[in-house]
């Protein structure tokens, strides 16, 4: 039987690194890291340490879908109008678990930062540079590597931007 480690998603993200010079450390869990909190849990990090690799889309001019890959810290979330600011288009919308699944090849929960099916635009939200080590998920559900924030952006070609939300504003009462 084959290990989370030989599994074909998994390889593809190690073959990626290693055609960039970069040598990933891959560990794995009997029980999934779908969630943010998840993984931060199993690996004994700060939920900000945690790279959300979420999946948007848009038209592209033939009519298909665009996939964007959005990275940010397990703590934020994606302001879509800060998102459709930065790669200049209104009608971005996040992909259906579905649509996430066939434009990258993994399903949600196990999606690289990069190490997708085809070409895909990744944009880094810049907090996740606040960490020295940061913990994307590796082609699977159950499968995470640690990665330096900077090694991380080269490994996805992405630019960075801020497209997080912003926290709410603490009122004085």
């Amino acid at each position: 039987m084959p290990t989370v480690l030989e599994h074909p998603a998994v390889q593809r993200v190690l073959d990626v690194a290693a055609r960039k010079g970069v040598t990933l450390e891959v560990m794995t869990f009997p029980d999934s890291t779908h969630t943010a909190s998840d993984a931060a849990r199993v690996v004994g990090a700060e939920l900000g340490q945690i790279v959300k690799s979420l999946v948007f889309v848009t038209a592209a001019e033939d009519g298909s879908l665009e996939p964007i890959v959005c990275l940010v810290s397990g703590a934020d979330r994606v302001d879509l109008e800060r998102l459709a600011a930065v790669v200049g288009r209104r009608d971005v919308r996040r992909a259906t678990a579905r649509e996430a699944d066939e434009l990258t090849g993994y399903t949600i929960g196990g999606i690289p930062p990069f190490a997708h099916r085809q070409k895909t635009r990744v944009i880094m939200d810049p907090d996740l540079g606040r960490y020295e080590t940061v913990w994307a998920a590796a082609g699977l559900p159950t499968a995470v590597f640690p990665v330096s924030p900077g090694t991380l952006r080269m490994l996805a070609d992405a630019h960075v931007a801020p497209i997080a939300e912003e926290p709410p504003v603490e009122r004085a009462s």
